[in-house]
């Protein structure tokens, strides 16, 4: 009696897993933004992973934009968890204010998410940019053979009233076959939790920070 009753447990924690991820990968955004098309989401391939969160701003686009773009570890910060980040040696700080020389970014420039010299990642690790329309999106590239995955970072702005704003962030990542991208997957799995976690709490942040308006 016990290995079908370890079994059905199994199968009920898998589930409820594979619940609480569905539910992570859409947190926030609205049946028709999940299914819409965003730039970025042409340049991978299907079959692929994807994730679409939101959050609604009361902000006009510009000021939001002002924020977003500031991304990068060597730059305005990731808007997320500092001290947890610093505390595994990231050394990132979010901008509590909009600072002009950071407010530009070009295609191929490189968004940078882990300095040189960290831990197991030597080179570090970054996006680069592969689109930039202000003040609605900006789509960040990695891929092979760089890096492991082959995926984009969408940030989409979508004016929804007066004043009032929709920020979508969509990662979108081929799933190739073999085992070591299977490998690759069961990683992205795992960490799913955590990264869900951070782009929350960046959303949250960037919402915060837009709706203050600052000078």
């Amino acid at each position: 009696m016990r290995a079908p009753r370890v079994a059905l447990g199994a199968a009920v924690t898998g589930l409820a897993g594979y619940r609480l991820i569905g539910w992570m990968n859409r947190w926030g955004a609205s049946e028709e933004e999940i299914a819409a098309s965003y730039p970025g989401d042409e340049l991978i391939d299907s079959p692929a992973d994807q994730t679409t969160m939101a959050v609604t701003i009361a902000a006009p686009a510009d000021v939001i934009w002002s924020w977003l773009v500031q991304l990068g570890q060597d730059r305005g910060g990731m808007y997320s968890y500092d001290r947890l980040e610093q505390a595994i040696g990231l050394d990132i700080r979010s901008a509590e204010t909009i600072s002009p020389a950071w407010q530009h970014l070009e295609p191929g420039d490189r968004v940078q998410l882990v300095p040189p010299g960290w831990g197991p990642l030597p080179d570090g690790y970054a996006f680069r940019v592969s689109l930039v329309d202000p003040p609605h999106t900006l789509v960040l590239r990695q891929g092979p053979p760089q890096d492991p995955w082959d995926g984009v970072w969408t940030f989409v702005i979508r004016e929804v009233g007066p004043g009032l704003c929709r920020l979508v962030s969509r990662t979108r990542t081929h799933r190739n076959a073999g085992v070591a991208q299977g490998l690759l997957r069961a990683t992205t799995t795992l960490g799913a939790p955590i990264t869900w976690l951070m782009t929350r709490k960046m959303l949250l942040t960037l919402k915060d920070r837009a709706e203050r308006r600052p000078s």
